[in-house]
């Protein structure tokens, strides 16, 4: 059986968030997740938030994530869907994989419809960027409403 081992960093304004979201997904392999089979044994070695603008937490936290294991770095969802989305994403993956050399994706969980909706409304992902962001959580409206 494939084993990884992963990191999640969440953005700071959600530093009291239980992960809860995350979890499920990853153990429905939904959202961001679904690029892990079914099978895989994936084990999260390190939850931590960013350490708020711009992102102080980044420098070191995977690190200490890849201390632990870690192959493969996971910006929460939460990244995206606050607002507005958090500015230093790109910032964020090229620096731990030039540092760390690890893989980084964007999204754990589906993106929740309510937040779908208003960043719809508002057009927040219209960029090419932030369209590329939200790809692996954007799943479908039935999936989304089972994550409000």
């Amino acid at each position: 059986m494939k084993k990884t081992k992963i990191g999640i960093i969440i953005c700071d304004r959600y530093r009291n968030c239980g992960g809860g979201k995350c979890f499920r997904a990853l153990k429905n392999r939904e959202g961001a997740f679904d690029i892990y089979a079914k099978d895989e044994h994936v084990e999260i070695v390190g939850y931590a938030n960013c350490g708020g603008c711009p992102g102080g937490n980044i420098e070191y936290v995977p690190e200490e994530m890849k201390k632990n294991g870690a192959e493969v770095i996971h910006f929460a969802t939460g990244f995206v869907v606050g607002y507005p989305p958090c500015p230093y994403i790109k910032h964020f993956q090229d620096m731990i994989r030039v540092k760390y050399n690890m893989k980084v994706v964007v999204g754990t969980h589906p993106i929740p419809q309510k937040y779908f909706a208003i960043h719809s409304t508002l057009g927040t992902w219209e960029s090419q960027e932030l369209s590329d962001y939200i790809k692996p959580t954007l799943a479908s409206e039935k999936l989304r409403l089972l994550y409000d």
